[in-house]
């Protein structure tokens, strides 16, 4: 749009060999909703649509010389961090967030792929919470890493995610995610906005039948961090996300990428009908 300059967003994660994942698909994402990408890679990982097979951690001092890299020459409006392998690697994204003091931060905690292998080492939840919480905007973890987060068994239903989103609030996040696209039995997908001092906001959507969901997490949180500078407003660009996710995965969902798990399809409004 004339006279709006574009925004400036910054990946912090791990490289999908696959694409389908990870910095590429945070940078696909960046470019379909109209932002200019960036990134900082935390880690190499060799994987695709059937899994992880191996992951080799960037040293912290390479993830700390990215960052400064970055923030040095760019301005950044938004960043969005999914995959962190370590402690060390923590430390030295959170020291760069509080060195730049960026605007608005996307925290996608990433502990393990789709298809269930590990990404992180076993000490990283607490130096997450510790480091990265109060830095971050907004944080979109899924089941399993809610569970990792606050110390409990993983979610058997909504009302038990929403309990531990709560406590994820209480631990001092400003704003959470929740993400309820695993609820197989039912015919949509509710994922609800936890914002301090705020009522609970349901998003919905109806539920795709497909396999193709490789690195949606990874895209819904990159979505949130691209459109937040160009709406302004917290709610709106979580509305925007899911609208933009639902039309990937829809557009992908008959997809053949790879023999396993594929993705969506990120530059669906570039070509879809």
């Amino acid at each position: 749009m004339p006279g709006k300059p574009f925004p400036r967003a910054l990946t912090i994660a791990g490289s999908d060999s696959g694409g389908g994942a990870g910095i590429q698909a945070d940078l696909k994402t960046f470019a379909a909703l109209g932002a200019y990408g960036t990134s900082v890679i935390t880690a190499v990982t060799a994987q695709n649509t059937q899994g992880v097979q191996a992951v080799h951690p960037v040293p912290a001092d390479i993830v700390a010389a990215q960052c400064q890299s970055v923030f040095s020459d760019i301005r950044i409006d938004a960043v969005k961090i999914g995959m962190l392998p370590d402690t060390a690697s923590i430390h030295a994204v959170a020291a760069a967030l509080r060195r730049h003091n960026t605007a608005f931060v996307v925290l996608d905690p990433v502990l393990a792929a789709h298809s269930g292998d590990k990404l992180t080492q076993e000490n990283t939840i607490a130096a997450l919470c510790n480091e990265l919480l109060p830095l971050a905007g907004l944080i979109t973890p899924n089941i399993s890493e809610l569970a990792a987060l606050t110390g409990n068994t993983t979610a058997a239903n909504e009302d038990e995610m929403l309990g531990q989103g709560r406590q994820l609030m209480e631990k001092g996040a400003a704003a959470v995610l929740l993400k309820g696209g695993c609820w197989q039995h039912s015919k949509e997908a509710r994922d609800w906005l936890l914002v301090a001092g705020h009522r609970p906001q349901c998003f919905r959507n109806s539920r795709i039948d497909t396999r193709n969901t490789h690195g949606t997490g990874c895209t819904l949180a990159a979505a949130i961090a691209a459109l937040h500078p160009q709406r302004g407003n917290l709610n709106t660009a979580v509305s925007a996300a899911k609208t933009y996710l639902h039309g990937a995965i829809e557009a992908g969902a008959g997809w053949r990428i790879g023999k396993g798990c594929g993705p969506p399809a990120h530059f669906w409004r570039h070509y879809r009908g």
